[in-house]
C-alpha cells in the first residue's frame, strides 16, 4: 500500500484586516508589524462564523479537488485550539455539515504544529491496519484565532489570523510512498511560555479571569522565538538524515507561517535559499493549525510542486510541540 495527497483545500474569511486597520485600534505602524514579523494582513472571520464553518469550506474544497463524496471519507481528524465547543468533538461537528456519514472522528490539540500531528497520525492509522479499513482520511487544520486576541495588546494582536486548510491523504493500490520520514515531539516544561491561562480546570472561568484577560493569548515572544526555531531546525535535521536527503535537494521547505524572522533564521540554518522557503505570511498572519494547509493548498493549485519534489513540512507550537514531515510528491 502507498499513501497520497488526493487533495488540497483552504478557506480565509472575506473581511480582512490590513496593518493600517491596526493603527487606527492600537499603538503600532504598517513599518512596525512588517519589519518585525513580515506580516501585512490578516483574515478575520464573522462573528456568526465557528470555527467548523471554516473548516466545512476547507474540507469541502478538498473533497472536490480528490473527486470523491463525504460519505467517502473513513475518517476526520480536526487540529485547533478554537473548537466550537468544549465538547463535542469540532470534528463530529464537522462531520454532520460534511455528510460524511461513515468516518470516526477526532480533535488534536497541538496549537501551530497541529496539521502535522494530524497527518502523522492518520498515516499511522492507514498503514497500521491491516485489513486497509482506512483508506481516505480527512485531516483539517482550522482556526478562529481572532477570538482569543486581545486587541489592545499590540504584541500579539498583529501576528494572528483566521482560516482553515485540508488534506486529504488517500491509499493506493501501488508502493509510492508520500511520506520519506517524520518527527513529532513535545516538551511540556515550557507550556507556560505560550498559552491561553484561564478557562480550563486548573483555573476555571470566573469575573476575575475574565476581568484579568486570561482567556487571551499571553506569549513570551523572545522565548517563543529562541525555541521555535531550535526545534525546527534540530527536527528537520533529523528527518533529513534518516531519508539520506540532503537540503539542496529539498525543491520546498514549508515552515509554520508564524514570523519571517523566524522563517528566515530556520532556513539559513538548514542552508535552504529563501527562494525555495514557501511563503504567504504576508497576507495570512499566524493561523496557527491551518497555516501549513494554506501553503500546501496554494502550492497544488499554483503547480508549484511536481512528481518526485522532497517537500519538508515544519512546524512548532505551544505545549510546546513541533513537527517535521518530509515528503516526496507522487
Amino acid at each position: 500500500m502507498g499513501i497520497r495527497i488526493a487533495g488540497t483545500g483552504s478557506y480565509a474569511p472575506e473581511k480582512i484586516l490590513t496593518n493600517f486597520d491596526l493603527e487606527k485600534m492600537v499603538e503600532t505602524s504598517d513599518e512596525w508589524i512588517r519589519t518585525r514579523t513580515g506580516i501585512q494582513e490578516r483574515h478575520i472571520a464573522a462573528s456568526e462564523q465557528a470555527c467548523s464553518d471554516l473548516a466545512f469550506q476547507a474540507a469541502s474544497r478538498a473533497i472536490e479537488m480528490a473527486g470523491m463524496s463525504a460519505a467517502d471519507i473513513d475518517f476526520i481528524f480536526v487540529a485547533s485550539i478554537t473548537n466550537d465547543k468544549v465538547f463535542p468533538s469540532t470534528a463530529c461537528i464537522l462531520q454532520h455539515k460534511l455528510g460524511a456519514v461513515n468516518s470516526g472522528c477526532i480533535d488534536i490539540e497541538a496549537a501551530c504544529s497541529g496539521l502535522l500531528y494530524g497527518m502523522e497520525l492518520a498515516i499511522g492509522l492507514m498503514r497500521g491496519h491491516k485489513k486497509n479499513k482506512y483508506r481516505n482520511i480527512l485531516v483539517v487544520g482550522a482556526e478562529k484565532l481572532s477570538n482569543l486576541v486581545d486587541w489592545e495588546d499590540r504584541n500579539t494582536c498583529v501576528l494572528f489570523g483566521d482560516g482553515a486548510a485540508a488534506v486529504i491523504l488517500q491509499s493506493t493500490d501501488d508502493e509510492s510512498e508520500l511520506v520519506v520520514s517524520s518527527e513529532v515531539k513535545a516538551d511540556g516544561k515550557y507550556g507556560d511560555i505560550l498559552q491561553i491561562r484561564a478557562g480550563g480546570s486548573a483555573c476555571p472561568t470566573t469575573h476575575e479571569t475574565i476581568d484579568q484577560k486570561l482567556h487571551y493569548m499571553y506569549m513570551e515572544g523572545q522565548e517563543v522565538f529562541k525555541a521555535a526555531v531550535g526545534a525546527m531546525v534540530g527536527a528537520c535535521k533529523n528527518v533529513l538524515e534518516e531519508a539520506g536527503v540532503t537540503p539542496d535537494q529539498v525543491a520546498w521547505l514549508v515552515p509554520h507561517q508564524a514570523n519571517y524572522r523566524i522563517l528566515k533564521a530556520v532556513a539559513s540554518r538548514l542552508e535552504v535559499p529563501e527562494e525555495r522557503v514557501f511563503m504567504n505570511l504576508d497576507r495570512y498572519g499566524n493561523t496557527s493549525a491551518a497555516s501549513i494547509g494554506l501553503c500546501l493548498d496554494e502550492m497544488v493549485r499554483g503547480n508549484k510542486v511536481s512528481k518526485g519534489d522532497y517537500v519538508l513540512l515544519t512546524a512548532f507550537g505551544g505545549g510546546l510541540t513541533w513537527a517535521a514531515v518530509l515528503l516526496k510528491w507522487n
